[in-house]
């Protein structure tokens, strides 16, 4: 089992910058790839940025203003569009997949 823990959710304007933080406790040593999702109400959560076996991938909406480091995800040039809860998601090698209880990012034209 694995727990997952975001934070550093926030309100930001347009163009501004948020940091937002995954931890992870329990059987970390398991742990084998880490993602970040976001999600607005109504609908279906879509992938942000994910890291596995030493690769990280992007959504292209994203590319080139947010990079994810150490489960951590740095966001610059931030639109209202980017606004959502951000679910931090670990994943691990006994196919386990592991949430965390989402922290939510506005941003305010």
């Amino acid at each position: 089992q694995v727990q997952v823990v975001e934070s550093g959710g926030g309100l930001v304007q347009d163009g501004g910058s948020l940091r937002v933080s995954c931890a992870a406790s329990g059987s970390t040593r398991r742990i084998v790839a880490n993602g970040w999702y976001r999600q607005i109400p109504g609908k279906q959560r879509e992938l942000v940025a994910s890291s596995s076996g030493g690769s990280t991938n992007y959504a292209e909406s994203v590319k080139g203003r947010f990079t994810l480091s150490a489960m951590n995800l740095q966001m610059d040039n931030l639109t209202p569009d980017d606004t959502a809860i951000y679910y931090c998601n670990i994943r691990t090698s006994d196919w386990g997949s592991y949430w965390g209880q989402g922290t939510q990012v506005t941003v305010t034209s």
